[in-house]
């Protein structure tokens, strides 16, 4: 699916026009066309209704806010995080040392605390980039940080960029206590004269009344290694899946609830060891296999990154998601799935 484009634009168009002469503002290097107003889905004999690109929920007005990603932390001292409840979408992908970190992307909500924040990786500028988002991240790889000098990027680095928008946690030690959130990061990338309007992927949602046909899919575990397991768990009662992490329910440290997905997608995706420390090189375009989870059905698919973000497949045709939160499983396709997935 294509990109959809803004009326933002002609805004943006004639604020351009209006204010020429006023003064130079700093560009964007990576300046692409503003995102369409959100989707609005008419129903019979009711009102327009609006919704969030990312969740397909509804919402009172418009979005067109450009979409920040943040590293988040997954050491098992930097749990419970702060603000991975209220991301639209969160990837979780393996760094070295076998242990995860989260990419969290936020357009709909705007958690007050978001964090611990880390570093980041190439594979994760992939991502981040299919989103059009702006990223934020404390330093990163040699690799990562080289890609965004050179490119052009709405770089939010506590390091090198921006730190203003971050603090320090008193109450845990670093590298482990570095937060941020996105009023101070959107903030800051319109200091930095960053677009602050952007696009994003397009998604295909089901009717809330919809069903699934698949195989039984209500407990689900993910061995990404010895030292890292997810899990998730179905409540029909909610029709979420509640998150679980080493075995444990997955908290959120400033609300004390369980974190939660609609929609779950785990695909096996070719990892490669790049170097002595354990850096990894991830594919993030695919085609591979994997599996989306919904509403307590397990459904085999093939997965590919199309028009910005890793969406899952059945006969070649788009499977829709649930309007909700979605979470985005890799793991190494080696052995096999198999050996990282298992479901009942």
């Amino acid at each position: 699916m294509a990109y959809k484009k803004t009326a933002a634009l002609l805004l943006m168009t004639a604020l351009a026009v209006t204010s020429a002469g006023c003064g130079k503002q700093a560009v964007d290097p990576a300046a692409k066309p503003v995102q369409e107003a959100a989707p609005v889905q008419k129903t019979q004999n009711q009102a327009p209704v609006i919704v969030a690109p990312l969740t397909g929920l509804p919402v009172d007005a418009e979005i067109t806010d450009r979409v920040v990603m943040v590293m988040i932390n997954n050491h098992s001292k930097a749990r419970p995080q702060s603000g991975l409840d209220q991301a639209d979408v969160v990837y979780e992908m393996l760094e070295e040392g076998l242990i995860t970190r989260f990419m969290a992307f936020y357009q709909s909500k705007s958690p007050e605390v978001v964090g611990p924040v880390r570093s980041i990786r190439p594979y994760n500028i992939e991502i981040g980039q299919g989103f059009d988002a702006i990223l934020s991240h404390a330093g990163g790889s040699v690799a990562a940080l080289s890609i965004i000098r050179d490119g052009g990027y709405a770089d939010m680095d506590e390091i090198y960029a921006y730190p203003k928008a971050y603090w320090r946690d008193k109450s845990r030690k670093a590298p482990h206590n570095l937060y941020t959130s996105i009023e101070k990061l959107r903030k800051g990338a319109e200091e930095k004269g960053y677009r602050l309007g952007g696009e994003v992927p397009v998604f295909r949602f089901r009717k809330e009344s919809d069903s699934v046909q698949g195989e039984p899919g209500t407990k689900i575990k993910i061995q990404y290694s010895k030292r890292n397991t997810a899990g998730y768990e179905y409540d029909p009662d909610t029709k979420q899946y509640k998150r679980f992490t080493a075995g444990k329910p997955h908290m959120d440290k400033e609300t004390g609830k369980q974190l939660t997905a609609t929609n779950v997608l785990v695909i096996a995706s070719q990892h490669r060891t790049l170097d002595s420390e354990g850096r990894l090189e991830i594919d993030t375009m695919g085609p591979g296999e994997g599996y989306l989870f919904q509403r307590g059905q397990a459904l085999k698919i093939t997965w590919e990154r199309k028009d910005g973000a890793i969406r899952a497949y059945q006969n070649g045709v788009e499977m829709p998601l649930y309007p909700g939160t979605t979470w985005v499983n890799v793991v190494p396709t080696t052995p096999t799935l198999a050996d990282h997935l298992t479901f009942e």
